[in-house]
């Protein structure tokens, strides 16, 4: 037993330092990719999303505390996603815990992760267009105080804390992307900064109602921490020297691939979609380059802040 305690732990620990790079290559949140991994690994879906979101809290409370000090996060903004997000993400544990027997809440969760890492994909993809379209119709604007719509965020704030409470997966996805339809001007360092400020008292409620329902499993949390950490900051230090873009559009194929796994989609018909994205997906971004007029230098997949930049420089 203590042989196989340690090559979970391990296995764990070499899986986030995986993950870590690849969030400190994009800035994708790990929810979406370390959750469903520690479910392949063996960890019991809701033990995993409970420990996931333990460790999220800790790991974008440094985020936020960096932005914050920098006075990026638009404050106003940011507690009227909190006033939606917290209360729902809170819920999220009660939720599961009220569905019933442990193999009906395995089967629940299983299938929420599903659909999240499905819609996270989509998502993921339509902010990479629409920032994209944005800077290549020259209405990227500097924008630090948008006019703020609160019913509208308070709603996207309901709608990602009850993902995030049920999935651990979709602070950085679907709030980050709702954002962009809601508030296009918004800078993308107050973009940037508003998510990570108003995503740790989300993760954070959700991880105490989680603890309190799940509990905590040191064995998974510790080498979550340990592993994630050091694996984010080399994402980041080598960020500048990695296709950006051939990352990204792998992400969103493993996450549309994990997603249909999880949902219960036969091997054949996921290895024969995973085929089409692979083979079919560049095809398709070529085409919807040369329809929306974007040239070779600028990739579909690439940051809002990296747009921003190549706008000032006059390059789209």
């Amino acid at each position: 037993m203590s042989e196989l305690l340690t090559y979970s732990a391990l296995s764990i620990l070499a899986v986030s330092f995986g993950v870590g790079i690849v969030v400190g290559l994009t800035g994708m949140g790990g929810g979406a990719l370390m959750t469903p991994a520690l479910i392949f690994l063996g960890v019991n879906p809701t033990a995993a999303v409970a420990n996931d979101l333990v460790a999220a809290s800790l790991n974008k409370s440094v985020g936020a505390a960096v932005h914050a000090r920098a006075g990026s996060p638009n404050w106003r903004l940011a507690g009227w996603l909190m006033l939606g997000s917290v209360p729902t993400a809170a819920a999220g544990a009660f939720i599961i815990d009220a569905i019933g027997a442990d193999d009906d809440q395995t089967t629940f969760v299983k299938t929420a992760i599903g659909v999240a890492l499905l819609l996270t994909a989509a998502t993921y993809t339509l902010r990479s267009y629409l920032n994209v379209r944005a800077a290549r119709n020259g209405r990227v604007v500097t924008t630090d105080s948008p006019t703020i719509r609160p019913l509208a965020t308070v709603a996207v704030g309901a709608v990602g804390g009850l993902l995030v409470g049920v999935t651990s997966v979709g602070s950085g996805s679907l709030i980050m992307v709702s954002l962009l339809l809601l508030y296009p001007t918004l800078t993308a360092v107050r973009l940037v900064g508003t998510d990570l400020v108003q995503a740790v008292p989300l993760v954070l409620s959700a991880a105490i109602t989680h603890v309190i329902v799940t509990g905590v499993d040191f064995g998974v949390l510790v080498p979550l921490v340990v592993g994630g950490m050091p694996g984010t900051y080399l994402g980041a230090r080598i960020a500048n020297r990695v296709p950006q873009g051939i990352v990204r559009r792998g992400i969103v194929v493993v996450l549309s691939i994990t997603g249909l796994t999880l949902l219960g989609v036969p091997p054949v018909a996921v290895g024969i979609i995973a085929a089409g994205l692979v083979i079919l997906g560049p095809v398709a971004w070529s085409l919807l380059r040369s329809r929306i007029g974007v040239p070779e230098g600028v990739d579909l997949f690439a940051e809002k802040r990296d747009l921003d930049r190549l706008h000032q420089e006059g390059r789209p």
